[in-house]
């Protein structure tokens, strides 16, 4: 840890300044010198301690300000989410019948073409909720597409893009889907 070096970088240097100021000085003995050094270094030690103590509760503090704004970014898409699939009516579930691509970057963000295959007899359109999952399965966002007016028995497709930027690997999977005539 960089912080426990540069205490004992601190100390050192405390302790071989006063033993070079001791040298000099016949009115102090040996113990003297080594009484002030200890002391000088449980100073020193003790104020970097406090510091790497500053500095881990203000990193812990920023991590749990990410994690808040994560949770509400998440609650957010999900209330969405929630919002567009209230306004179907008559929707049936239909998630076998909806794949998504690979993701790759639009501009500053992520998306996924998102194909729905309509196995009805009749012109069919698909309300899809598409999760983006980092290499650890953890869910980055959550999107809704519509994938509108797909013809009996053919594919449509929509583009299912990020609402904010996402970072390293990430993946497209298809949530829930409601088919709606």
């Amino acid at each position: 840890m960089k912080i426990t070096r540069a205490a004992g970088a601190a100390v050192l240097a405390s302790v071989l300044a006063l033993s070079v100021s001791a040298c000099g000085d016949d009115t102090k003995s040996a113990g003297d010198v080594v009484s002030n050094a200890t002391q000088k270094a449980g100073e020193v030690a003790a104020s970097a301690t406090q510091k790497a103590g500053d500095v881990a509760a203000s990193a812990t503090a920023k991590a749990g300000e990410v994690g808040e704004k994560a949770k509400e970014a998440y609650a957010s898409a999900s209330a969405s989410a929630a919002a567009k699939f209230n306004e179907v009516k008559d929707g049936v579930d239909a998630k076998d019948e909806v794949k998504a691509g690979a993701v790759k970057a639009d501009g500053d963000r992520s998306a996924a073409e998102v194909t729905a295959t309509n196995k009805e007899a009749k012109t069919q359109s698909y309300v899809v909720q598409v999760n983006f999952r980092d290499a650890g399965g953890n869910l980055l966002d959550t999107v809704v597409v519509n994938v509108k007016d797909v013809a009996a028995g053919k594919d449509g497709t929509a583009v299912a893009k990020s609402n904010r930027t996402l970072s390293g690997e990430v993946k497209a999977e298809i949530g829930k889907v409601l088919r709606h005539g």
